[in-house]
């Protein structure tokens, strides 16, 4: 059998057209849902790239893995300390190794370790092939080593070759030569001039004046990417800008099942194609990143064409990316390891129904929050507002309101105590389920370490941007929310 694996950066569900996009940003992909399964409910259990990838990778949350952040202790894999042998054993259960020992030749066309420093990515890996860029390439650079390998072992058996492709994430990078297919395509309904400009009073990096984090520096490599978002044209070229990443990533999927047509690999190819994280553009005030523990950040597509199995079938229960391991141990077989959160969806792939009764995701790297996800709610706790002064409980009707715009927080305090008890009830399972000599969360070791990576020690200086551009009213609440980053404490 061949598996062809389409990790695709930074890529939201609801801009490709199978999950119902008014664009025309993924006839490829669309073809693949067409012939497979589409998983609508589908979240990273970690967000966003480096957790998220831990995650997929070994099947474990990164409460478990130890990995939830960008930076400090939380973004290295635990060790094993005293249980550790000649070998580190938890690979031998990792998603290539699992491949691997079952008789597939795996291969990774990938800049991701070198991105991240997270060399645990390579084990199981047969072949590896870093396009060398740490997570700027363009399509173009990345599909000739996909064709190659392609040309030269397309047409052998038992293969699993991934492809990541980062043409979605920022900066937006599409030639300019590819030009704009959606330049006479409507903006999305729900975001108006009236909301950018109440937008354009917050705080927050990566907010409309800052679409680089902390400064609205605009990088010549990179024309299709604003420095801040002033007014409609703004932010045309904002959503714009995302849309032709997508759809010239999808192109270049097209020349990879082209060539794999040639080789007579297609016809009986299982395709699964999936993202790390999705894409905040404008939805709780974030332009153009991925900082939060949302629908928006965490909800990833997942589209699975599999031999033999149901086509056309969309699946509505909830999913975690994690579970994508015992999933494929079913599906193929194999034996499942008690290493692994995960549970199988395999059930989806023959049309039937299966998921879990709620999701908790994290986000650890820009801020601290953890979501709940139940029914049609989402229910969000911050731990660290990454300076958006976002409050403590968040509460949002996601059938309603699909971009998070009306806060119910207060309107409903039972379903935020209901939120707060399933988060409560996950923690403590997880909690008492850590991997031995471990007792602190790692979400804990991220705060005590002076909080994530992308927001440590730059509150300062961002404040005198605040007051420079008019938004000074923040600077009190953020001093008093934040005292450490100017005490040096």
């Amino acid at each position: 059998m061949r598996l062809l694996f389409l990790d695709l950066d930074t890529l939201r569900a609801d801009h490709l057209g199978c999950y119902g996009y008014h664009r025309n940003t993924s006839p490829n992909l669309d073809e693949i849902a067409r012939q497979g399964v589409r998983f609508d409910n589908y979240h990273c259990s970690d967000a966003p790239c480096l957790p998220s990838r831990a995650a997929l990778l070994t099947g474990q949350f990164g409460i478990h893995s130890g990995i939830v952040g960008h930076g400090g202790t939380a973004a290295d894999m635990r060790l094993l300390g005293r249980e550790r042998g000649f070998r580190d054993q938890r690979v031998e259960t990792w998603l290539p190794n699992m491949l691997r020992r079952a008789g597939y030749r795996t291969v990774s066309v990938s800049p991701f370790a070198e991105r991240h420093s997270a060399w645990w990515w390579y084990a199981g890996f047969l072949e590896m092939y870093n396009p060398g860029r740490g997570g700027l390439e363009s399509a173009e650079e990345v599909t000739p080593l996909a064709l190659d390998w392609i040309t030269r072992h397309g047409a052998e058996d038992n293969w699993f070759l991934h492809v990541n492709y980062w043409d979605p994430h920022t900066p937006y990078r599409a030639p300019l030569e590819f030009g704009n297919p959606f330049a006479e395509d409507p903006l999305p309904e729900w975001m108006t001039a009236e909301k950018l400009a109440e937008h354009r009073t917050r705080p927050g990096p990566h907010g409309a004046w800052e679409i680089g984090m902390y400064d609205d520096a605009v990088n010549p490599d990179h024309p299709r990417h604003p420095g801040q978002v002033q007014d409609l044209a703004g932010l045309r070229q904002m959503f714009d800008g995302y849309d032709c990443g997508v759809r010239y990533m999808d192109e270049h999927i097209g020349r990879l099942l082209s060539a794999l047509e040639e080789q007579g690999a297609l016809e009986d190819l299982a395709i699964i194609v999936t993202a790390d994280h999705g894409e905040n553009l404008a939805e709780l005030g974030l332009y153009g990143e991925h900082a939060t523990a949302d629908e928006i950040t965490t909800r990833i597509p997942m589209l699975i064409r599999w031999p033999d199995q149901s086509a056309g079938h969309v699946d509505t229960g909830f999913h975690y990316n994690l579970d994508l391991l015992p999933t494929l141990a079913e599906l193929l077989e194999l034996e499942l390891s008690e290493s692994w959160d995960g549970q199988s969806y395999a059930l989806a792939l023959r049309g039937e129904e299966c998921g879990r009764e709620d999701l908790v995701v994290s986000q650890c790297a820009h801020g601290c929050q953890r979501s709940v996800r139940f029914g049609p709610w989402l229910y969000m706790r911050t731990y660290h507002d990454f300076y958006f002064l976002w409050p403590q409980e968040m509460l949002f009707n996601l059938a309603e309101d699909p971009h998070e715009e009306r806060n119910l927080a207060e309107e409903h305090p039972e379903l935020c105590r209901e939120g707060a008890h399933r988060l409560q009830a996950w923690h403590d399972q997880m909690m008492a389920t850590m991997p031995e000599g471990y007792t602190v969360d790692p979400m804990r070791t991220v705060l005590a370490e002076g909080g994530p990576l992308h927001a440590r020690g730059h509150l300062p200086q961002y404040c005198e941007r605040l007051e420079a551009t008019g938004r000074g009213w923040a600077i009190p609440e953020l001093k008093r929310r934040h005292p450490g980053e100017f005490s040096g404490g």
